[in-house]
């Protein structure tokens, strides 16, 4: 079962490698140089906990060694009922133009969580990016929305593969 509700027949967790050291060091990588191919001026990039954490502080870790650092940050599901209370966590700041990170992509529904959260913390997002798009129109959803979409790998590219 996906995060979605929907049942599929190919899985991806995409956390076996963007939570390995290898998988960080290409993540960041390949990450960075898709925002920067696609023109987005950003200050941070983040998205829903779990899935974006490790891509979004991949690719500041890279951004801080290239010397044009981006900061992370990482959307809750839910603000917390103590401390600040806020769903937007980390270095964070209203005004702040980012690209909102995805481990993979399906319906849209958690990328459309996090830039709603974004929004509300006065956050300006400017484009998705997405380990894995599953070609299940999650995509063209958000595009629908006016936001661009670039991902690092589909799904049918993946199938290729196996």
């Amino acid at each position: 079962m996906l995060a979605s509700g929907r049942r599929s027949n190919l899985y991806v967790d995409a956390r076996l490698t963007t939570m390995s050291p290898d998988g960080l060091v290409l993540t960041g990588r390949l990450g960075l140089d898709a925002i920067r191919e696609a023109g987005w001026q950003v200050d941070a990039v983040g998205g829903m906990t779990l899935g974006a954490d490790p891509i979004s502080y991949a690719i500041a870790f890279t951004s801080q060694l290239d010397g044009s650092p981006l900061r992370a940050f990482t959307v809750r599901k839910a603000a917390k009922q103590h401390g600040t209370g806020k769903r937007v966590e980390g270095p964070f700041e209203s005004g702040d133009r980012v690209v909102v990170v995805e481990d993979v992509i399906t319906t849209g529904g958690s990328a459309r969580d996090a830039i709603l959260a974004i929004r509300e913390a006065g956050g300006v997002p400017v484009g998705v990016l997405a380990v894995v798009d599953r070609q299940e129109g999650g995509r063209e959803v958000l595009e629908a929305e006016g936001l661009p979409v670039v991902s690092l790998t589909t799904a049918a590219e993946i199938l290729e593969l196996l």
